[in-house]
This record gives structure tokens, sequence and C-alpha cells, in this order.
């Protein structure tokens, strides 16, 4: 799931009575955590899916945002707990319009999930994370357009860096491509998993926007919110990359295989 955003916003959060801080970062260190993990496990079992011979991106592209019914044990919780106060609390703490909005980054997502596995599955992962890494650069040029984020001197210098890191990469192709990729397909991996970057780097921006659209409204960004938003971006993100497992077949060649070794 993508919980990057949750993590900086959650600390912003104005705790309930009788939590008190150690119960803040406390939530702040179990979404890192599961950022971390999720960050370094998922290209890892990913790449080891196609090592094997296995080629269905829709497939690999699924599985990224397949763990977003985790996310009902927090929304459901905050739900009976404002449901016991009072009964005539709503379903959702999050605006329609900002729902709706979230439906589109999670199509958004489902999109860039799948752009990232097709990339994936020519490059190594020591190559595609470092590219990925790129996404901070596109990150900081889309939220100083959309959300007129300041630029500060340590945030050109690491955007410098990581586009270093990336034309020194591009230059190395022949060291560390995959056995049987070739030199067309690994050039094509670079500029997917760069172009998965840029579209990512266009989502976290937006996220803080809707983030932004809520509190202009005068509710607050609670964690119990950013969890309903990240819900339905990992529902439809989902649904899309199920809607694309569907016309590419995948299901039934599931279906009719001993395992995922295609």
């Amino acid at each position: 799931m993508d919980v990057e955003a949750t993590c900086k916003d959650v600390v912003h959060e104005q705790a309930a009575p009788g939590r008190g801080r150690a119960a803040r970062w406390l939530l702040v260190a179990l979404n890192c955590g599961m950022l971390m993990v999720g960050t370094t496990g998922g290209p890892l079992i990913s790449r080891l899916y196609f090592s094997k011979g296995g080629h269905r991106q829709w497939l690999s592209a699924w599985l990224e945002t397949a763990g977003w019914p985790l996310l009902l044990v927090p929304v459901s919780a905050s739900y009976l707990g404002r449901r016991a106060r009072d009964r005539g609390a709503p379903l959702f703490l999050t605006p329609r319009r900002v729902l709706l909005a979230c439906v589109g980054l999670g199509v958004l997502t489902g999109a860039d999930d799948f752009i990232y596995a097709y990339g994936l599955d020519y490059l190594p992962v020591s190559t595609s994370a470092i590219l990925t890494s790129t996404h901070l650069a596109f990150t900081v040029f889309f939220a100083c357009l959309i959300v007129r984020q300041r630029l500060t001197a340590a945030t050109l210098n690491a955007v410098a860096l990581l586009t270093i890191g990336a034309v020194v990469l591009g230059l190395h192709v022949s060291k560390d491509r995959p056995a049987g990729v070739t030199n067309g397909k690994y050039w094509m991996g670079f500029f997917l998993i760069i172009g998965a970057a840029a579209l990512y780097g266009l989502i976290l921006p937006l996220v803080e926007l809707a983030y932004k659209h809520v509190a202009a409204r005068g509710r607050a960004v609670t964690y119990a919110l950013v969890m309903e938003m990240q819900l339905v971006m990992g529902f439809f993100a989902t649904a899309f990359c199920t809607v694309g497992m569907v016309v590419n077949k995948d299901f039934q060649v599931i279906n009719n295989a001993p395992s995922l070794s295609y």
C-alpha cells in the first residue's frame, strides 16, 4: 500500500484526549515500519517472480495494493468508536468530493503499479530501486507546481544526486542486465521505471492537495481520515488491476497452471 504520505501527516494529527504523544508516535512508527517492509520486500518478491519465469505484469501490479483490506481494521475501529459516542455519526469522515478524488487517485495508482511492474520485468532490483528513488525529484517538482512547496538548497542537492545516479546507471546497461533481456527491452524497462517514478511523484502532491482541501473545509486531517482515503485509493487501484487481469486472461492462466511460474 501507499502509506508514505500517511507517515508524514500522522505526525500533525491532533491526538484525542487520553492518548497522548506516545500513542501518536506509535502510529507513526507502525506506518513507517509497514512502508519500509513494503518498499524493500515488494520489489524483491516481484523480481523473484519474474526471475522464475513469470510474465504476468498485471498480476504483479495487482499484488502491490492487494493488502488494502487490512485498512478495514483501523477504519472500522474509528467508525465503531464514533458510533458509540454518537448514533448519528457518518460512515465516512472524508468529504464526498475528496472521496471521489481518491477514486481517481486510486486509478492512477493502479496504472502506476502496472507501469512499474512492466519495467521491473526487464531490470534487476538494484537498478529499478535507484530509478524508483527518483520519484523524490518528481515529487519536489510537482509539489512546487501543485501545492506551492518552497524549494531549499538541501532539496535541490538531493534531486541533483538522484539524477546523476540515474544517468550513471544508464551508461552501464551491459553490466546488470538480467539474462535473456535484450538491449532494447532493458532500455524500455529503464524508461518505464522512470515513467512510474514520475507518475508516483505526481500522485503524492495530489494526495497532499486533497488533505489541504479537507483542512480548508474546517475538518482535521486525522489518522482515521487518512486511513479512509488510503482505503479508497487501495480498493480502486486493485480494482483497476483486476480489470487488467481479466482482459489479459490472467485468471484463466492461474486456474490452469500448477504454479505461478508461467
